[in-house]
């Protein structure tokens, strides 16, 4: 792995991943030892964010961020990446806590950052693949994607994966207190707004695992709000109009898309 241009911090959003933190952790610094990790715990019922400070007083390299409740997956990593801001990190990482993002993919991530400032985890372009998930569910995350990529006018094949990193400067440059995108819907976000900055964008082929333990938090309200959305700013882009963005207010769950 080549070295990543400054230090690293592995935002991990949870909420109610007591079973599946543990070992997320270690595999991760099993793969990037020097790496750090941020848990942001969005007072998980099942004691995750105790977990979390028991894994921070046995390892500085592990940080923990409680919020007061659940707000949603892309708040969770707003809040990370502020509080990355704050340090000395030069390299962001959104990754989950529920082992779908496999650790052993990330120097490979990192090493793509040579020459890119986003690099986006991808399940659809060569090498890529998901491993157990229902037919049903891989054909919305590629139908959401084909969308997606035609209504943007973008080539990412798959924007609404969640395992990315960014250089820091291009957190510093999207202006994130504009960010309200949630779940399914924030990944497109962010990776459109790094596009129309101007950023290099690539994509890293990954395997994607469905989680063996907890439940999925995706549904069919995540998935609208994404469509809305993008349907909005494809239109915006493409014609100049401003378009509302919530047609029935945020949505505010988490989701694997």
């Amino acid at each position: 792995m080549a070295e990543p241009p400054g230090p690293v911090l592995v935002v991990v959003p949870t909420y109610e991943e007591r079973e599946n933190l543990g070992p997320a952790v270690a595999r991760l610094h099993a793969s990037v030892p020097d790496a750090d990790v941020l848990v942001v715990d969005d007072a998980s019922p099942d004691g995750t964010g105790e977990l979390a400070d028991e894994l921070a007083a046995a390892d500085d390299r592990v940080r923990v961020l409680h919020r007061v409740g659940k707000a949603g997956l892309g708040a969770a990593y707003l809040d990370g990446f502020r509080h990355a801001l704050t340090g000395e990190h030069q390299v962001v990482v959104e990754m989950d806590a529920d082992g779908s993002h496999a650790p052993e993919d990330l120097p490979a991530l990192l090493t793509a950052l040579e020459d890119a400032d986003v690099v986006l985890g991808s399940r659809y372009v060569p090498g890529g693949r998901v491993v157990d998930w229902p037919w049903h569910r891989e054909m919305l995350s590629r139908g959401g994607n084909l969308y997606s990529r035609l209504a943007l006018g973008v080539p990412i094949r798959d924007i609404t994966g969640g395992y990315r990193v960014y250089r820091r400067a291009v957190l510093e440059q999207l202006k994130l207190d504009n960010v309200a995108s949630q779940g399914y819907c924030f990944q497109v976000d962010m990776a459109w707004r790094a596009v129309q900055a101007g950023f290099r964008v690539h994509e890293v082929p990954i395997t994607f695992t469905e989680r063996e333990r907890g439940a999925s938090k995706m549904n069919g309200a995540i998935v609208a709000e994404a469509l809305w959305r993008v349907t909005c700013w494809g239109v915006s882009h493409r014609f100049g109009r401003d378009i509302p963005q919530h047609p029935t207010g945020p949505v505010t769950e988490d989701a694997h898309p």
